[in-house]
């Protein structure tokens, strides 16, 4: 059985409704084209309230789909989900389609800290996969899911029947980038690493035959258009590290999900690397031992290391509650 995010593994209580119109397709900031939808069965349902909080859902019933379809009600002008492993903060409210009853509910609270990857949720409702493709932060989308779209087991978690289609409306708050998507910049990269990419975005690096700088060196490979880094918040990136001498790589979030940090919890030069930079661009930072680990050994890097280090900045955090 797929796994079954933390948010679909209680139900919720209050009941709840909500109003569509079918979409046509359309081309998203990312350039990512959102298929048309059939939009016959959305018809059938009316969603109102404001996309800040949950929305009222009213379908037509009983409500019986044989396919998913699927209409956006808001269209967001954020980045655009286009990878089922890309990170994203959803709400999600769920209305059986037999008798209009809420069955599930997130918190709809304002904190955009539910950061899971989409197949999180798609692993669930395997529905929600060609519903969000290509859709945008900042969207509101209407789903008629068909049974064969929803996992038989969060089906039962959440109390829907075998054989019920589902209701669903998604609100995307938050649309984490896969990869730096910033404009290509021209670095004079003499005695400096080399880095080439894959075509899912990771990258190489290529230390050259000379002695390592003295200082903290940072270059911007991709810049991109999103938010500052200030430090305040979190950031969420892909990184590759290698030690200059050794030229091999000793740490990779690449093939894992991003990973969250802060420029305060991490060594300085990583941190001098990301300050003031911007979400969309690729930095890479030589980092000289006064500005990493020092004459400390850390794990696999030996004692003394120059670190390099490609980074992805994919999206900035909330704020951590207090």
């Amino acid at each position: 059985m797929r796994r079954i995010p933390a948010v679909l593994a209680v139900s919720a209580l209050a009941a709840l409704t909500l109003a569509g119109c079918s979409s046509s397709g359309s081309a998203s900031p990312d350039g990512c084209t959102r298929p048309a939808s059939d939009g016959a069965a959305a018809d059938l349902v009316t969603v109102s309230g404001d996309t800040d909080s949950a929305p009222e859902v009213d379908a037509y019933t009983p409500l019986k789909a044989k396919s998913t379809t699927f209409a956006d009600i808001e269209t967001g002008t954020g980045a655009a989900i286009t990878e089922d492993g890309q990170l994203v903060v959803l709400d999600l409210t769920i209305v059986n389609g037999t008798d209009g009853e809420t069955l599930f509910q997130t918190a709809y609270d304002g904190s955009n800290a539910q950061v899971v990857p989409l197949s999180d949720w798609t692993g669930a409702v395997p529905g929600l996969g060609d519903a969000l493709e290509c859709a945008t932060e900042g969207s509101r989308v209407v789903a008629v899911i068909a049974p064969d779209d929803i996992d038989a087991g969060a089906a039962s978690t959440i109390g829907l029947a075998e054989g019920d289609s589902a209701v669903a409306v998604v609100d995307v708050r938050k649309v984490y980038l896969p990869r730096a998507d910033g404009r290509d910049q021209f670095v004079e990269g003499r005695g400096l690493p080399t880095v080439v990419r894959a075509a899912d975005g990771t990258p190489g690096i290529m230390i050259p035959d000379a002695a390592p700088p003295n200082e903290v060196v940072v270059q911007v490979l991709k810049k991109g258009d999103g938010e500052v880094v200030t430090g305040d918040d979190p950031v969420r990136v892909h990184y590759t590290g290698v030690t200059w001498a050794e030229k091999e790589v000793f740490d990779s979030s690449w093939g894992k999900e991003p990973v969250s940090l802060t420029v305060e919890g991490v060594v300085e030069g990583f941190g001098q690397a990301l300050e003031g930079q911007t979400v969309g661009s690729q930095i890479l930072v030589v980092i000289p031992p006064e500005a990493g680990y020092g004459d400390q050994a850390q794990g696999s890097i030996p004692a003394n290391s120059t670190l390099v280090f490609v980074i992805d900045i994919l999206g900035i955090d909330a704020a951590p509650a207090q």
